[in-house]
């Protein structure tokens, strides 16, 4: 059974997600922090657009923005599945992964080519900044929306969106507002 506050994760396509995006990025472009967050911002913008997270991944609250949980056993699994190789280097004193992929992703699992478009939007967008902008970027409404090692709920996604309140919206609500306000008059006298 679904809960509805967070989605059933799919592991085969998280690994073919994760598989993916290591195969479609410049390995000097990505490393452990961009990895992160474009299956944050992918998972948060698939649930946006279709009612449904690409993956179902849970994403932990963490010091330096959200975290998918099941990463590092995926790339374990990757690794052993011969699909991906990871090294690390010295980037300016901190330590550096390269997530290389040396096979061909399987297109089984990725989904819809809506769900293929908004992984690429997602990577071009990641990868065009650096680690400290993505991850500042990260800190928005949604990862708010939780705890410090917390769950992030999917429906937080819609703090993500930017709304606008138009006069005309400003003058319905007023308008709506003084046609329920007897009714809630009443309840309340009745109690």
């Amino acid at each position: 059974m679904t809960d509805l506050l967070q989605p059933a994760f799919d592991r085969e396509k998280f690994k073919d997600v994760v598989h993916f995006i290591c195969d479609n990025c410049n390995i000097h472009e990505l490393g452990n922090v961009k990895l992160h967050k474009i299956l944050y911002f992918s998972d948060m913008l698939c649930f946006l657009s279709t009612g449904k997270p690409m993956t179902g991944a849970e994403y932990q609250k963490q010091q330096f923005g959200p975290a998918a949980r099941h990463l590092s056993a995926t790339i374990d699994q990757l690794i052993r599945d011969n699909r991906l190789r990871v090294e690390k280097r010295n980037y300016f004193g901190f330590t550096k992964v390269d997530y290389i992929s040396i096979q061909q992703p399987s297109r089984l699992r990725l989904g819809s080519n809506e769900e293929v478009q908004i992984l690429r939007e997602v990577i071009d967008f990641v990868c065009a900044r650096s680690a400290k902008e993505i991850s500042e970027l990260s800190h928005n409404e949604a990862w708010h929306a939780a705890e410090l090692g917390e769950t992030i709920p999917y429906y937080s996604a819609f703090g993500m969106v930017p709304s606008e309140i138009s006069i005309q919206d400003m003058e319905a609500a007023i308008e709506e507002a003084r046609k329920i306000r007897p009714v809630i008059n009443a309840q309340f006298q009745a109690r």
